[in-house]
């Protein structure tokens, strides 16, 4: 074994010391560099703010002294109203400026160990470690409360509120989950008018959940011929013959049986499904209507069918050339069709309304205010709508026959309406004796069970085909 002198270690004393220190310093830099740039990989290069990755990292912390017992943390999360069209009119730069300020004014009103993320684009998050709902709400409001003042642009300032969702986190959550839910609460807070804090609600998400389902299911339904027609005769009251029936959607569901329209339709109106739904019925039921004409059996009744209009069917430029394109290519008269629309659908009367009812007046069709008398009731519009009849509404029916009073009132209504130069449908007539009360103050259509229930194609072909007038 080669040994070393006792003087020659002394040599090699220093030399280790100062390799030892030079290997301390290299290690110090490196944990530096390393410390660089995982903050450089955690913060968002415009704002400073911490970035997703940061966002992601607070949380588990934050998840994980809960477990320990401290109260769960709380989720602001905002988007800036109108940054889009700001960014677009402004330009990137001064959206960029927006943002930074945007940033500055939250971690102005939050306290030094709430965590202010950017999640990106105008997108920013807020984690309140170890903190209640009602604390967590009023820090969502001050940071409201921030933003309210006009951001300096230099050539001009703007205002840019947000929409805000709070939720707070339960043990269970994921980052994934706890952003989508306050992700929800956020979209709820713009559907309601934006800059707002809205707190997250399982009942509301649940009910929207169910919504998307049922719109995915309709629209498989429209395709795959789930839904049909059923139909109710309107009868001339004088001679008991049918001047007209209306056609009523129903959702035979494969799993839960026959579903009524006002279980989806309230549904496809508010997910724009409602336009590819009228055009079904309006195919269907034009389709049948040149059935029943080439029938024998049911060709000596010679009537119109009634549809029901949507108001996005007057906000469609498209949906007149439906009607006039599903009248020809069945060789029907546009007068046999009759559409039927709310006065809530029409009361708007704004320049695309005018314009879609005039042309379809033109057409030829008839135009019949349904339900009239169930809300607006405004008489003056009567006489500048280019409308042919107006379908009373049920509540007047009802009690004749049993309140004396009440036909005094249905005449002055029925007077009303003839002095417009319209036709009255009265709907909701269910005895004889209602049938007969309008009958003797000179009503000229009605409409209810007494004459009929709505029945599917087949039952209403069979009573067409031995049925003269109705009552049977």
């Amino acid at each position: 074994m080669t040994s070393v002198s006792p003087g020659r270690a002394a040599d090699l004393d220093p030399r280790i010391e100062e390799l030892e220190r030079h290997i301390q310093a290299l290690m110090q830099e490196l944990h530096q560099a390393r410390y660089e740039q995982r903050q450089e990989a955690l913060t968002d290069a415009l704002t400073g703010l911490g970035n997703r990755l940061a966002f992601v990292d607070a949380f588990i912390e934050a998840q994980a002294a809960a477990v320990k017992g401290s109260p769960p943390p709380a989720l602001l999360l905002l988007n800036l109203d109108g940054f889009k069209a700001l960014k677009n009119s402004a330009g990137h730069a001064a959206a960029d400026q927006v943002l930074v300020t945007v940033a500055m004014r939250i971690r102005s009103a939050v306290r030094e160990d709430d965590v202010v993320t950017r999640l990106g684009g105008d997108e920013f998050a807020v984690l309140l470690p170890a903190t209640p709902q009602s604390r967590a709400a009023t820090v969502g409001n001050r940071i409201l409360a921030a933003l309210e003042p006009n951001i300096d642009l230099g050539n001009n300032s703007v205002r840019c509120g947000a929409s805000m969702g709070l939720r707070i986190a339960e043990p269970h959550h994921s980052v994934e989950d706890l952003l989508q839910e306050a992700d929800f609460a956020v979209e709820e807070s713009k559907s309601e008018g934006r800059n707002k804090l809205k707190l997250f609600d399982p009942a509301t998400l649940h009910a929207r959940q169910l919504q998307r389902q049922i719109v995915g299911e309709l629209r498989e339904a429209i395709r795959s011929d789930q839904l049909v027609l059923f139909y109710q005769p309107i009868v001339e009251l004088a001679t008991g013959k049918i001047e007209g029936c209306e056609a009523l959607v129903r959702w035979n569901h494969p799993v839960h049986g026959l579903i009524m329209p006002d279980q989806f339709i309230p549904v496809a109106e508010a997910t724009g499904l409602i336009a590819e739904l009228g055009r079904w019925v309006l195919r269907t039921a034009v389709r049948q209507l040149r059935e029943w004409r080439d029938n024998p059996a049911t060709a000596q009744h010679v009537f119109s069918m009634r549809i029901n209009v949507s108001a996005e069917d007057l906000q469609s430029l498209e949906f007149v050339d439906d009607v006039s394109e599903a009248m020809a290519e069945e060789s029907l008269a546009p007068e046999l069709l009759v559409l039927e629309l709310t006065e809530s659908a029409i009361i708007q009367n704004n320049e695309l309304d005018r314009y879609t009812l005039a042309s379809l007046h033109r057409l030829g069709v008839g135009l019949e205010i349904d339900d009239f008398g169930a809300g607006y009731s405004s008489m003056g519009y009567l006489r500048k709508l280019p409308v042919d009849r107006v379908k009373v509404d049920r509540q007047f029916v009802k009690d004749l026959g049993k309140d004396p009073s009440q036909l005094s009132f249905v005449a002055a209504i029925q007077e009303v309406i003839r002095s417009c130069g319209l036709e009255g449908v009265w709907e909701g007539i269910e005895t004889a004796e209602q049938a007969d009360a309008l009958r003797s103050i000179g009503c000229a259509s009605g409409q209810g069970y007494y004459f009929g229930r709505p029945l599917p194609q087949a039952e209403f072909t069979e009573q067409l085909g031995r049925q003269r007038t109705w009552p049977a």
